[in-house]
């Protein structure tokens, strides 16, 4: 159970009794009637054939609140395709598939491409944006909640808790960022944000002084959570990365873009476990190695956007002033996990530790000799006024797939 203490400038709704889900859905029909709600799942064809995805479906075939479940289907052949539409026939709402593999969605994405507009690589936050894209052109939803597919320990009430804030008209967030404790199997897991976020966030305060985005970013408990939800109007204007970066440049958007007091994040789970990257210390493309690199170019570039000037000088005292405060922390998670009877290897704790300090000077590096690169997908304000009728043409593309390959 969690304290009541509300930490940093972002408000936190925490979990306090227990309250009956029962309860907390009934509410949800209620205000589904004012302001109709949406879920955004981006998944990879994969994630059908394991463990997580087939029993969030089973969980979400309870929810009667959801106006429409909009799914982003990544690395799917047409048989997979076809597979896919049968796989979520058990939801209870209506539901579409977008099949981002297949040709008339390659075909939007190919005519975005010649105009500038198209993501430039594969990812998460290129399956996001497309759905965001669909969400806008079906005009279903005015609340909108996103989480990922390969949750082990989903049920329905992590979806009522992350959209409660959104949903509730008596409420004026325009944003939810759901965190958690990733604790399980007798671990202690988040490595990316306990050891890489926090300590660099912490020297990036130190090294270059007090910034009103750092605390803004270090008031969240779990900045890399890929569960948020979200008001319709925040879709059409904001800019996502589409590397590793999405999370934090998520953030970055509504910070922009929002006062504090319309942001808030909610405790949406006692036990969450999702599927473990790879460390991948050997190669700088694949794994949290990767995702490391991605999240920090993200920081430097929105602190660069606030005026901070970097050099290779400033880097290196970033990466040295990182690594002695994130070799604290693991002292301080090793006492943590040890009192409640957890597991905490040091060793591997380090070495990871070792490989973001390395990742942080690569990011620096890349961040200095790239300063034109284009790092976010444009808004789709963007998009609209290039191609006026994309709405339409993605719906129709969206329709027409789903009418060919479903099986009657």
């Amino acid at each position: 159970m969690a304290d009541f203490y509300q930490n940093g400038i972002i408000t936190t709704l925490h979990n306090l009794n227990q309250r009956p889900l029962e309860q907390m859905e009934e509410e949800l029909r209620r205000f589904s009637k004012s302001r109709p709600m949406c879920l955004v799942l981006p998944s990879l064809y994969s994630e059908l054939e394991g463990d997580a995805l087939p029993n969030i479906v089973k969980h979400l075939s309870k929810v009667d609140y959801l106006t429409e479940i909009v799914i982003g289907l990544d690395m799917a052949d047409k048989d997979q395709y076809r597979k896919a539409l049968e796989f979520f026939k058990p939801l209870n709402q209506p539901f579409k598939v977008l099949w981002n593999d297949g040709p008339r969605l390659l075909e939007i994405d190919k005519m975005l491409r010649k105009e500038g507009l198209a993501p430039l690589e594969r990812g998460k936050g290129r399956n996001v944006w497309y759905c965001l894209g669909y969400v806008l052109a079906s005009g279903k939803a005015e609340s909108i909640a996103l989480h990922d597919c390969d949750i082990v320990t989903y049920d329905r009430s992590l979806l009522a808790r992350l959209i409660y804030p959104i949903a509730n008209p008596n409420f004026n967030y325009e944003f939810c960022k759901g965190y958690y404790a990733r604790i399980a199997n007798g671990k202690i897991h988040g490595r990316v944000s306990r050891l890489l976020v926090t300590p660099l966030i912490r020297a990036l305060k130190k090294t270059l002084g007090h910034s009103d985005y750092l605390e803004y970013i270090d008031s969240f408990r779990y900045p890399l959570a890929g569960e948020f939800s979200f008001r319709a109007d925040v879709i059409t204007d904001i800019r996502i990365p589409s590397d590793w970066g999405l999370e934090i440049g998520v953030l970055s958007e509504l910070n922009r873009n929002y006062a504090n007091n319309r942001l808030c994040q909610a405790d949406i789970s006692d036990a969450y476990d999702h599927k473990h990257q790879d460390l991948s210390p050997e190669d700088a493309q694949k794994g949290l190695s990767k995702m490391s690199i991605d999240i920090s170019k993200a920081l430097f570039r929105k602190l660069a956007t606030n005026g901070i000037v970097f050099s290779s000088e400033t880097f290196r005292s970033i990466k040295a002033t990182y690594f002695r405060i994130a070799l604290d922390f693991i002292e301080t998670y090793y006492n943590d996990a040890k009192m409640n009877g957890l597991n905490l290897d040091i060793h591997e704790e380090e070495q990871a530790v070792e490989m973001f300090a390395k990742n942080i000077l690569i990011a620096g590096q890349s961040f200095l000799q790239n300063p034109m690169e284009k790092p976010f997908i444009p808004s789709w304000n963007r998009v609209t006024s290039a191609v006026p009728d994309i709405y339409e043409q993605m719906a129709q593309a969206v329709e027409l797939d789903m009418k060919e390959h479903s099986s009657t």
